[in-house]
């Protein structure tokens, strides 16, 4: 008995994602793009296993810890992204009223204690340049992981929030390097 193939079938035609949840972003370009609301120890080491189970190439992770929130979390991050990408982009993620430097710098602390094989690693402050750079170094079946917003369309700067759309600025992006 239980649900027939043919209603199991439909409703996978029908099914669509969550926004801003493992959210491709494809404007046909050779490589994987994914946009993630993981912005938790938990919610990025899931995105990135999940991530490398179908990886046939390198995972390129962008991701940033916001301000004014726990702390304690950002060298975990840090660690978790080395642990499982292979080329890494830490990037302001809703900085709020902290200095993006010293929360990066968190960040950072972690990811040296990850770092194995040579991997390298960057820090751009500027999501949207961090974002660029991801996909101007993702090659053919490549996953390129925009992790920490989401579904969310704004960044938070000090007492300023701005447009800011992670999957808006993929699209963008890709579409210029054409």
């Amino acid at each position: 008995k239980g649900i027939s193939t043919a209603i199991i079938n439909k409703a996978l035609e029908e099914f669509r994602t969550v926004s801003g949840r493992f959210e491709l972003v494809d404007e046909g370009q050779p490589y994987a793009v994914i946009v993630d609301y993981a912005h938790t120890p938990d919610g990025l080491e899931n995105i990135l296993k999940t991530a490398r189970q179908f990886a046939e190439k390198r995972i390129i992770v962008v991701f940033g810890c916001g301000g004014d929130r726990d702390k304690t979390k950002r060298p975990i991050m840090g660690r978790l992204a080395a642990q499982y990408g292979d080329v890494l982009i830490a990037t302001s993620d809703n900085p709020r009223t902290e200095d993006p430097v010293a929360i990066l710098a968190d960040v950072e602390a972690g990811i040296k204690q990850g770092l194995k094989n040579g991997k390298g690693y960057e820090v751009i402050i500027d999501r949207k340049q961090a974002i660029a750079k991801a996909l101007q170094v993702a090659q053919p079946r490549d996953i390129v992981i925009i992790a920490g917003k989401g579904h969310e369309t704004y960044q938070i700067l000090k007492d300023k929030t701005i447009d800011f759309d992670d999957r808006e600025v993929a699209r963008s992006v890709i579409r210029e390097m054409r």
